[in-house]
């Protein structure tokens, strides 16, 4: 088995130079370069990646905690964050908090992935946070503090702004978006507009709720939250257990805003065996735009979200962070996210068949 003395030997070059160009470490002239990967090729020699770490103080890996892996949000930003993190030669650990809990059972789940993400000395970490609005301030503090305490290590968050506690955030506004679904509900003519919430010990759903309260306080339209919402978990199950108790409760709703499409599609599901015609009887809007939500019957609106993008995003800041490139640090990337106008509204909206996720 060939060895970093014997490349040096065959490129007619030193050990350090070696070194230099298979680890980036410092710049060597592309000449000396193209004669160190020939002679390495030659060799077949690869570069032990533990020996390497230790060395550069780096182990080729980054970790990723989702709230839901089994949920279809999650897959395709994990994609776009593992297609950036390959290009870099970087290996990915996934982490799942498991979805959504009672007693904050899910935050210690997500603390306990943090320490071992710590103890495996990733080199950064992209995450989705479960924490509540009142207590991130204490709680991320003592992420920040747990995750440099062996080594300075990057953290970037995904899907909500945690700038303010000196986190780099790539996020969606998720108050504004659901306003862009209220908005186009109240457009298309609906006069009692219902919803099914996210659970209120996520942020997200929490923001989503406001984002609602808020619309419907603007354009002064009927809406009781104890009676109009009902909340699930986002899982389709949930989505058809709210709207039978909606149509339970509000039996002459015309309207509904989803907060996620997994749970509009068990909605649909119980307006079907009601015998309700959408968009004619109800008009149904969900949130996030997955990949089934354009094939499905009728097909739905929602509002967009860019996941894979968004991954590719996070990823990107990620890596300038572990390269030393602090001018994406401390900075906050707002997602825009975008009206998708389909026949659970508008009957005679346009097929746009959306095959790229799947």
């Amino acid at each position: 088995m060939s060895g970093i003395k014997d490349v040096a030997k065959l490129a007619g070059v030193s050990i350090s130079t070696v070194s230099n160009v298979l680890n980036r470490t410092r710049y060597v002239s592309p000449e000396l370069s193209e004669k160190v990967y020939n002679a390495a090729k030659q060799l077949s020699y690869q570069a032990d990646p533990i020996a390497r770490g230790m060395k550069a103080n780096k182990t080729g890996t980054i970790g990723v905690i989702v709230e839901d892996i089994c949920g279809v949000f999650y897959p395709n930003i994990v994609k776009g964050i593992n297609m950036v993190a390959n290009q870099f030669g970087y290996q990915t650990i996934i982490c799942d908090v498991g979805g959504f809990s009672e007693n904050n059972k899910a935050l210690r789940t997500e603390r306990k992935l943090f320490e071992q993400l710590v103890r495996s000395r990733v080199d950064g970490i992209l995450f989705v946070s479960c924490v509540a609005k009142d207590y991130a301030g204490e709680y991320l503090g003592e992420i920040v503090s747990m995750v440099n305490q062996y080594k300075p290590t990057p953290l970037v968050s995904l899907e909500r702004d945690f700038s303010a506690y000196g986190i780099t955030s790539v996020y969606y506004d998720c108050e504004e978006n659901t306003k862009m679904a209220i908005k186009h509900l109240i457009d298309i003519g609906c006069k009692k507009i219902t919803y099914i919430a996210g659970p209120d010990t996520l942020q997200v759903a929490i923001d989503r709720t406001n984002g609602v309260l808020e619309c419907a306080r603007k354009y002064k339209i009927d809406f009781n939250p104890l009676i109009q919402m009902s909340k699930g978990d986002y899982t389709h199950q949930s989505g058809y257990l709210s709207m039978k108790q909606l149509l339970k409760d509000v039996p002459d709703l015309d309207g509904v805003f989803i907060a996620n499409d997994q749970m509009a599609v068990g909605a649909l599901k119980l307006l079907k065996e009601y015998g309700k015609k959408v968009p004619h009887d109800i008009k149904v809007i969900g949130y996030d735009d997955v990949f089934f939500s354009s094939m499905i019957e009728p097909s739905l609106s929602t509002i967009h979200i860019s996941k894979r993008h968004a991954g590719i995003d996070a990823a990107k800041i990620l890596f300038s962070l572990i390269e030393g490139d602090d001018s994406y640090k401390l900075k906050s990337i707002k997602k825009d996210g975008r009206l998708v106008i389909r026949k659970s509204t508008v009957s005679d909206a346009p097929e746009d068949w959306i095959l790229a996720d799947w």
